[in-house]
């Protein structure tokens, strides 16, 4: 015990002059460069570095608790310009250190990041430091005061849009060394579990968080008695679907922590969850302390999602100059994209690990969090392509770092790593056949109904419009009034952020509709077409009356492969081009066109069917499951929404003690009360 304890010091003190060298080093090169700053000498460089190291240690983890809020709803900027003192105030202690003025040394400290972050890097340091988890640690203690205890902790980590399949390839090509490392040494086991239709995230998360996605019909839905359409990166739309769900005996409903999803599982501590966003008193900015310890961090995160952003221009570039098909062209990859891909893969991720690591110092018993740069990645560049795996690579260290934290909390915790979903690929519906979704049905319809609808995505700016609605509304006026004001024309009428597709296109939804509107919208391979015309909803025969050549021109299109409409006579009937399928019965006529989208298809359109909101007339793609490709009918190459392929054969990796009560997990539901079972099994009654 005492040899194990005296190689810690020594890897502590090690770290610590490694850290000090690199300091000095960047402070070196940075005075040949810089024309604000002076150093003397190497000597005096060093006891610069060193005493900008203590000014640090013993100012910034008061300074940065008190001042907090500020850092927070000036998106870290603030925190960049304490820092900036810092280094200023560091001067007054070293003879020939000198700084011209402040703004000099608000730069200086970009800079030094900017040098120690590349050091480090090269030299395959840490990031972390046992100190400033130390810091955590202590302040946790002193402000949650959690009690020790043997009972263990939950931390369910979804990675958004991961297949099973994928993982395990991610897994046996290096990619995910610390799952691999989990699972070799016999700690975990992965679990198969199939989604529903639709196969997204807010059908997912509404079941696996609340145990109820029922009418969730896609991403985007048309509620005919509203008259509008119903988006799920709509915060206000979340908040009532949760209303209308949450029983409150959500997941995490007992001392629980959502951090970064959808919806909340009824959790009394929340960040940046999207159902809850107006909910003052589940959001607590101290929440944030964790990240915000470390002075270097917010500057770390600046840069690395400097090179997030040129790391995806490169891989663009590479892409294009390979000839790699399919792939999406600048209107997918350019404009702002590759800020979203910098804000979900490099901040919120950043900032989710550093939260549950406080919430794990601060006892707290479950934490649910959505890990989203994977699915974003995958979307524009490709399932399996190198970047994707990239990010798993990265989401997967950060497992190790929570894991790594977890030993110093007062209490064991256990790791669920999920997905709520997978994804396929292919090219999408508009690069194979020329034109949109929406302009194929417009053909069908002619002249005398206007088709209106979206079958983009914008589940990417739902996270970010999470966080700054989140932000701008925080009780202290006085706080949050900046941020507010500077991005005040994007504030809508009911105090939400609205960025992004939704905030610019000329269909602005949820809204009315004319009478002579067809809705179409579209998830991944899903499409969904609906009549404002009438209230209820359309059967086969009506349809067929009224626009006699929808139908055979939907079923006799290469890239559909599936229709399903309600008929008078037989129920709901799948038709595909050589055969249908009466789901009331389960009988095929001809051949059966759910051949190649799974062995449980019918139940999932069944239920699909059942739902009050279920469209006039549901459109999937064709897939091949051989290669895992479908056209979607939206501009992503990797997409999901629909039925085929791996985007409904998602994960659950699991200790291996824990028992499945069900042979095979159906429905996100399914998945909710295995997991509930799971916690009431380890934790009891002691939450």
């Amino acid at each position: 015990m005492q040899t194990r304890k005296s190689g810690s010091i020594r890897k502590t003190l090690t770290r610590i002059l490694v850290v000090w060298a690199i300091d000095a080093a960047a402070l070196i090169i940075l005075e040949r460069v810089h024309p604000g700053m002076e150093i003397d000498s190497l000597k005096t460089a060093i006891l610069s570095a060193v005493v900008i190291s203590l000014l640090n240690a013993l100012l910034w983890p008061f300074l940065s608790y008190v001042l907090i809020p500020f850092a927070v709803f000036t998106l870290g900027l603030f925190s960049l310009i304490l820092n900036g003192f810092i280094i200023y105030l560091a001067q007054a202690f070293v003879p020939g250190f000198e700084i011209s003025d402040f703004f000099s040394a608000v730069l200086i400290t970009f800079e030094i990041s900017l040098i120690t972050t590349i050091l480090s890097s090269l030299l395959t340091i840490d990031e972390d430091s046992s100190y400033y988890r130390n810091v955590i640690r202590r302040r946790m203690k002193k402000a949650k005061k959690p009690v020790r205890t043997d009972v263990p902790g939950m931390l369910f980590l979804e990675i958004d849009g991961l297949a099973e399949e994928i993982l395990k390839r991610a897994i046996a090509g290096g990619h995910m060394p610390t799952l691999a490392r989990w699972i070799e040494e016999g700690s975990h086991r992965i679990i198969g579990w199939e989604c529903d239709l639709s196969s997204q995230t807010s059908a997912s998360q509404a079941g696996i968080l609340h145990g109820n996605n029922h009418d969730i019909v896609a991403f985007r839905w048309y509620d005919r008695k509203q008259g509008k359409v119903m988006a799920s990166s709509d915060s206000s739309v979340l908040r009532v679907l949760e209303e209308q769900r949450s029983d409150g005996n959500g997941l995490l409903a007992l001392n629980g922590a959502s951090r970064g999803n959808m919806f909340s599982g009824d959790a009394p501590s929340v960040m940046y969850t999207a159902s809850t966003l107006r909910d003052l008193s589940r959001l607590h900015t101290r929440d944030f302390y964790a990240y915000f310890a470390n002075p270097y961090n917010f500057s770390r995160t600046l840069i690395l999602s400097i090179w997030e952003m040129i790391l995806e221009k490169y891989q663009f570039w590479k892409a294009c100059r390979n000839n790699v098909t399919p792939r999406l062209g600048r209107d997918g990859r350019g404009r702002l994209y590759p800020v979203i891909r910098a804000v979900t893969n490099v901040f919120l991720r950043d900032l989710t690990v550093y939260t549950m690591i406080g919430d794990m110092f601060a006892g707290v018993s479950s934490v649910y969090a959505t890990f989203i740069g994977y699915d974003e990645v995958a979307h524009h560049s490709g399932v399996e392509s190198e970047d994707a795996f990239k990010v798993l690579f990265k989401i997967d260290k950060k497992f190790e770092r929570l894991e790594n934290a977890a030993r110093e909390a007062p209490r064991p915790y256990s790791f669920v790593v999920l997905s709520d979903h997978g994804q396929c690929n292919g090219a999408t519906f508009k690069q194979r056949y020329g034109l949109s979704f929406e302009e194929f049905v417009q053909q069908l319809v002619a002249d005398r109904f206007t088709v209106k609808g979206s079958v983009g995505t914008d589940e990417d700016w739902g996270h970010i419009n999470a966080f700054l609605t989140e932000a701008i509304h925080h009780q202290k006026e006085n706080i949050a009034r900046p941020l507010r004001n500077a991005i005040k024309k994007r504030i809508n009428t009911d105090g939400k952020v609205v960025l992004g597709p939704q905030a610019d296109s000329k269909v602005r939804f949820p809204e009315s509709h004319q009478e002579k509107d067809v809705i179409v919208l579209g998830s991944g391979n899903l499409g969904l077409i609906y009549f404002s015309a009438w209230r209820e909803r359309l059967t086969f025969e009506r349809i067929d009356h009224a626009f006699p050549g929808l139908i055979p021109g939907l079923v006799g299109h290469e890239g559909i492969g599936l229709v399903m409409v309600d008929s008078e006579e037989h129920g709901p009937v799948v038709i595909g081009a050589s055969g249908k399928y009466y789901l009331k019965g389960d009988r095929v006529e001809g051949e059966d066109p759910l051949k190649d989208f799974g062995s449980n298809a019918a139940y999932h359109l069944r239920r699909t069917d059942s739902f009050p909101n279920a469209p006039d007339i549901l459109v999937n793609s064709f897939c091949r499951p051989e290669n895992n490709e479908v056209a979607a009918l939206e501009e992503l190459i990797g997409s999901h929404g629909g039925l085929g392929g791996l985007q409904s054969r998602p994960f659950i990796l699991v200790p291996s003690h824990w028992k499945t009560e069900q042979e095979d997990l159906i429905g996100a539901e399914a998945v909710y009360r295995e997991l509930k079972g799971w916690l009431d099994e380890e934790q009891g009654s002691d939450v």
